[in-house]
């Protein structure tokens, strides 16, 4: 990979003041996909940083549990079926990322005899057993040893880009066998980043620089280490895009581009409650009940079996959509002006004199706009969502240290459908689900 070694470290370093990454930075990106001894499908999370690749990789993998296997204790997994649900679900996510079959995916793992079981490990076997690293039994190969859940110190930045090695494959069916043989490099020391650089190199330096809004902006800020929202997109939807909004947005003449097609898991961040963003209905609204929520510091993921919250869009949910594209600022109104062509986008009758009189009756005061709320009573009236009175949600945060007795766990809770009693009961603080008309508060966990 040496040829590539820069082009990659910048893409996803950039270029800090002091030529390097930190060490400490590094250290916290240097564990591997390690699952929790007291929650089954629950991955770990030592320390702050990685979350923005863990969250998204959680999320999938919740989604092939609860949807895609067959038993019914979805809390219950054994180390084969874990090994399989991962491996599958990075699977998913590489052929997700990928620009372009015929270019083959990329996989990103040690060269021959440089893992840090191997040769870091005999290098230095004293001074790490002196730090109170374990040393390797004999009688065990290095994949059969517990997976690394830290980078030993000795692995370095410089140290860890200089034994890479990148291989190719063309099929979807050898990049499944050659994710499942990898089975250890992704659990062990430095699986986060092998699998993060396996899905940049499968989707391509050039394609990632294009999608990203500032292409000086790298994925991972070197000086408090946390992901960007490029690098969520990108792992969530396969494109690298820094937007959470649907579709594309003109500013000044410079075109932004947001989500282009409903997400198989969603996003949604406190921060839009704050009014520094617009989640889109694309994430908002996924294929599956499952979220990954977004404080300001930190990703968890917050999920539920109920599937009447997610599917295919309603008729109203996508007018209110499309109602929304014509006003970028959510102030909740268009100028009577774009009443026609939302009616066109809608594929509503928009002749001249049918829109004259839908504009007299939702602008009685002939205040020059159309509020939309009585515009999705006129043509959308009566549409029940189908949601049930109360079901439960589950919280993943894969901190220790945010969690109760430091445990990495489900929190359960039964969610009722009336949001007020849920800001009395939970203290809620932050927009988190949407559903049709239906928005439920839901930041205290995060």
């Amino acid at each position: 990979m040496s040829e590539l070694n820069k082009e990659v470290v910048d893409l996803v370093w950039g270029k800090p003041l002091g030529g390097g990454v930190s060490t400490s930075i590094f250290r916290r990106w240097s564990q591997g996909y390690v699952f929790s001894e007291h929650e089954q499908t629950a991955l770990k999370q030592f320390e702050g940083g990685p979350c923005a690749v863990i969250a998204p990789v959680q999320a999938f993998l919740l989604k092939n549990i609860l949807f895609n296997r067959e038993s019914s204790n979805w809390r219950q997994m054994s180390e084969e079926e874990q090994k399989m649900a991962l491996c599958s679900t990075l699977t998913e996510i590489l052929e997700s990322a990928c620009a372009s079959p015929s270019t083959g995916f990329c996989l990103v793992t040690w060269a021959k005899g440089q893992s840090p079981h191997t040769s870091m490990l005999s290098k230095t076997q004293t001074q790490s057993q002196t730090q109170g690293m374990p040393k390797p039994e004999s009688s065990q190969s290095p994949q059969e040893q517990q997976p690394t859940a830290l980078a030993a110190e000795d692995l370095g930045f410089e140290q860890f880009h200089s034994v890479l090695h990148k291989r190719t494959v063309l099929s979807v069916s050898d990049l499944r066998e050659e994710v499942l043989s990898l089975y250890h490099s992704w659990r062990g020391c430095c699986g986060v980043l092998l699998f993060l650089y396996s899905v940049i190199l499968t989707k391509g330096i050039e394609n990632i620089r294009n999608e990203i809004q500032d292409p000086t902006e790298p994925l991972i800020d070197p000086i408090h280490g946390h992901g960007s929202q490029s690098l969520v997109n990108l792992l969530v939807t396969g494109h690298a895009v820094s937007n959470v909004w649907d579709g594309d947005r003109e500013c000044s003449g410079m075109k932004l581009h947001g989500i282009h097609k409903q997400a198989s898991v969603g996003f949604l961040t406190l921060m839009e409650s704050l009014r520094y963003c617009k989640v889109g209905t694309f994430l908002k609204s996924p294929k599956f009940p499952i979220w990954i929520l977004g404080s300001e510091t930190h990703l968890s993921v917050f999920f539920t079996k109920e599937m009447s919250l997610v599917g295919p869009e309603s008729a109203s949910e996508q007018a209110r959509r499309v109602f929304q594209s014509f006003d970028p600022e959510d102030n909740g109104f268009i100028p009577e002006s774009l009443l026609e062509d939302v009616m066109k986008a809608l594929d509503l009758v928009s002749e001249p004199e049918y829109v004259s009189l839908v504009k007299s009756k939702l602008d009685p005061e002939n205040l020059g706009i159309i509020l939309l709320g009585p515009f999705l009573l006129e043509f959308f009236p009566d549409q029940d969502s189908g949601i049930p009175d109360s079901f439960p949600i589950y919280h993943y945060n894969g901190l220790k240290q945010s969690n109760h007795k430091e445990r990495t766990a489900g929190d359960r809770h039964q969610l009722p459908r009336d949001p007020i009693w849920m800001e009395r009961k939970l203290k809620m603080d932050g927009w988190i689900l949407n559903k049709a008309t239906l928005l439920y508060r839901f930041s205290s966990l995060i």
